[in-house]
């Protein structure tokens, strides 16, 4: 069993990030965003949710399921084609057997996930590249950066180069961001 070199504690904020491997995309559409925006959901609990047996079969809204209260805080997120960001904070202690609330929430988030994505890709094998990446926020200029840096991520989409050079059209950038899912 692999040792995390961050240490996850309560109260305590994280960068949680991922990409898929090789760099594959991971969002191939909407359907596949609103999937993994409803296992962030439904996968922050200490409930166990069967997503088949319990959303779609019961024909129920992922949104409306009583899963309980939330193990973990999500600040902020953004879904880019091949990799993700996540802003959090641990609640409390996950009742689950890593014992820790991000490492099974983030265990069951992307566990699904990919059997979401290769079932419905009809592919087999590892969708992301490796065990999820995570830094311990642990100053307040970190902590604002990071905020932005979620937010902003998807502007490399359409000017891969705005960090290095600016931004030359900030209506065309807001215009762009405020319609990003």
């Amino acid at each position: 069993m692999s040792i995390r070199k961050t240490d996850f504690v309560e109260g305590e904020y994280y960068h949680i990030y991922n990409r898929g491997n090789s760099k594959q995309k991971i969002f191939l559409d909407n359907k596949d965003r609103e999937r993994f925006l409803k296992l962030l959901y439904l996968c922050n609990s200490k409930q166990r949710i069967d997503f088949n047996n319990d959303i779609i079969k019961r024909k129920i809204n992922a949104w409306d399921f009583e899963k309980g209260e939330p193990i973990i805080n999500i600040g902020a997120w953004v879904l880019m084609p091949n990799h993700f960001h996540l802003y959090v904070t641990p609640k409390t202690e996950a009742l689950l057997p890593s014992g820790n609330a991000i490492t099974d929430f983030m265990h069951r988030v992307l566990t699904a996930y990919s059997k979401y994505f290769n079932a419905r890709q009809q592919r087999i094998g590892s969708l992301f590249e490796g065990k999820f990446k995570s830094v311990h926020i642990t100053k307040d200029t970190q902590a604002k950066y990071l905020f932005s840096y979620i937010h902003l991520n998807p502007i490399k989409l359409i000017d891969s180069k705005w960090k290095e050079k600016g931004i030359k059209n900030k209506k065309e950038v807001f215009k762009f961001l405020n319609s990003y899912k």
